[in-house]
């Protein structure tokens, strides 16, 4: 065969198996996928972080409380300080009326004159009898009222001690389920925070893959319309064979050497436009059902030529292929006929 008629079909067959070299990892819902995913992603860091400030919230609400209770300790410990100070004043207070009450005690027993009637058989005037009396009457008095004093004070300091004992130990409870709160959320919003930072490292992550697989896109797309320019320039420039209608003359195809052979039935068209491929159709373009023919293939085709599988269409199905010619009466001169094709 010719140079120049092997042209087209060597710029069809390379644009035809270099596209999936160039775009095979690039598919259209690979940077849809990627989207997606950077999506959820930005869905779960928004909600993470709500979740932190909700965190938060609660962290200074339980820190205020335990500020609370902490002064609610300090002012009880006060209080217990206060009431130690008061019964040691009263104690010492009781201390004191006790030694002068013995002192007077010990005076009038000195006397000799401690009963009533012996005060009053042994004074020598009534004004002194009247002044024993009321001596010996106070200072009994005293006595009765220190006892008292000291018993009611012993009662009320151990009832308050009491008290404070317990409102100390409710307070001390209340301050350890606090700090125990405040433990567990500090704990979980650090790992909330360490989570917001993995987020925003793999959304970081996914947005560079994004960009590559775009640039990736955007050079395959460029490759492959360099390709189908240079396919379609060089299927326009070569020569057809020659055709004198009604009766037409196709190029002759020498036996096969190599590959496997397959009976088709063979149809020809003269339609424009592109291949399922993407490429322009051209000579040397041949239309294929791609679970009997895989794209891409190279075929010899007796009557016609070289071809290259690089088109799909609705009614091809099965053995047969579809032939592309320049002009309707060439492709009529050819019509629908049962050849033996090699694959190579």
């Amino acid at each position: 065969m010719p140079r120049r008629r092997l042209l087209p079909f060597v710029v069809v067959a390379l644009a035809v198996l270099a596209a999936p070299t160039v775009s095979g990892a690039i598919t259209p819902h690979s940077a849809s996928a990627l989207h997606a995913h950077d999506a959820a992603l930005a869905a779960k860091s928004r909600a993470a972080v709500l979740d932190l400030y909700s965190l938060d919230q609660q962290l200074a609400g339980t820190q205020s409380r335990l500020n609370t209770l902490q002064t609610q300790t300090l002012s009880l410990r006060a209080q217990r300080a206060s009431l130690a100070h008061q019964l040691h004043i009263a104690k010492r207070s009781t201390r004191l009326a006790q030694r002068r009450l013995a002192a007077r005690l010990r005076a009038l027993y000195e006397q000799g004159n401690v009963e009533p009637l012996e005060i009053v058989f042994g004074a020598k005037t009534i004004d002194e009898a009247m002044t024993s009396l009321d001596s010996l009457s106070r200072m009994t008095n005293q006595g009765e009222d220190v006892i008292r004093e000291l018993k009611t004070a012993r009662v009320n300091l151990g009832s308050a001690s009491r008290e404070l004992a317990k409102r100390e130990a409710e307070l001390a409870a209340a301050t350890q389920q606090a700090r125990a709160t405040a433990n567990a959320l500090a704990a979980t919003r650090a790992a909330r925070s360490s989570y917001i930072v993995t987020l925003a490292a793999e959304r970081s992550m996914t947005e560079r893959q994004i960009s590559t697989v775009i640039a990736q896109a955007a050079a395959a797309r460029l490759k492959s319309e360099q390709l189908a320019r240079i396919a379609a320039t060089a299927a326009t420039d070569a020569p057809v064979p020659s055709a004198v209608a009604p009766a037409t003359t196709f190029v002759s195809a020498g036996p096969a050497v190599g590959g496997r052979t397959i009976s088709v039935s063979a149809t020809g068209y003269a339609l424009s436009g592109r291949t399922a491929t993407g490429l322009a159709v051209g000579w040397g373009v041949a239309a294929v059902d791609p679970s009997v023919i895989p794209l891409g293939t190279h075929i010899t085709i007796p009557g016609y030529g070289e071809a290259v599988a690089a088109d799909t269409g609705g009614a091809v199905m099965g053995a047969a292929i579809d032939l592309w010619f320049p002009t309707v009466a060439q492709a009529n001169a050819w019509g629908r006929r049962v050849v033996t094709i090699t694959l190579h």
